[in-house]
């Protein structure tokens, strides 16, 4: 499945086949963040927000092709992201996090609560002090949009059904002086709104 970039490189299976390799020797995920191969030049592929992968206009269902894509995805310093194996640097769109995540466990209750997070790609992702949530306002529909920190400057967005569980879950704290809405999740409390926004959205709902 070799792709032609703009600049002419490919992005063959030779590349991904050394670094599906390197990754079950390592007994993980290949190690993208040691790799520095050329950069070979941007191909039209890109990341849906709802997760989906898209290769020149038209969906990759197959599903174990996505995971391994997802496996050499990195998301640099200078923002963007690529496909990265140990001969290739191929630069892809992401329209706003690479991943979505769909599922999620509970354990304990309350400050002892510890949530778990499963992605649409198959990683799982504990949310706490490394892996820390985040809670923005979508500029579309102007509803929050919250996001956990899966790896290296990879984000998933929590889809809507586990966000009302989520939401179901929150509690009030006090943050800077003042009370907020949030999570709790491996002795980390995560800010979601202030409480008073949220009584008003429930009086406005």
């Amino acid at each position: 499945m070799g792709k032609k970039s703009e600049s002419g490189g490919t992005m063959g299976l030779k590349g991904l086949a050394e670094a599906e390799a390197a990754g079950k020797k390592a007994k993980g995920l290949p190690p993208v963040h040691k790799w520095n191969p050329p950069f070979c030049g941007d191909i039209d592929m890109r990341i849906a927000r709802d997760g989906s992968w898209w290769y020149l206009g038209t969906p990759i269902g197959r599903e174990k092709l996505v995971r391994l894509f997802s496996t050499v995805l990195r998301h640099d310093e200078d923002g963007k992201y690529y496909l990265v194996t140990p001969v290739e640097k191929i630069g892809i769109t992401v329209e706003d996090a690479p991943f979505v995540a769909v599922a999620m466990q509970v354990e304990g209750e309350g400050k002892d609560q510890v949530l778990t997070f499963r992605t649409n790609v198959g990683d799982e992702t504990v949310a706490g002090p490394e892996h820390p949530m985040r809670f923005e306002i979508d500029k579309e529909t102007g509803e929050p949009a919250p996001y956990v920190h899966v790896r290296a400057r990879l984000d998933a967005l929590i889809n809507r059904a586990v966000f009302y569980d989520l939401v179901e879950l929150g509690a009030e704290e006090e943050v800077d002086g003042h009370q907020w809405f949030g999570i709790w999740s491996s002795g980390e409390f995560f800010p979601f709104m202030p409480a008073d926004e949220v009584g008003a959205r429930k009086q406005g709902g």
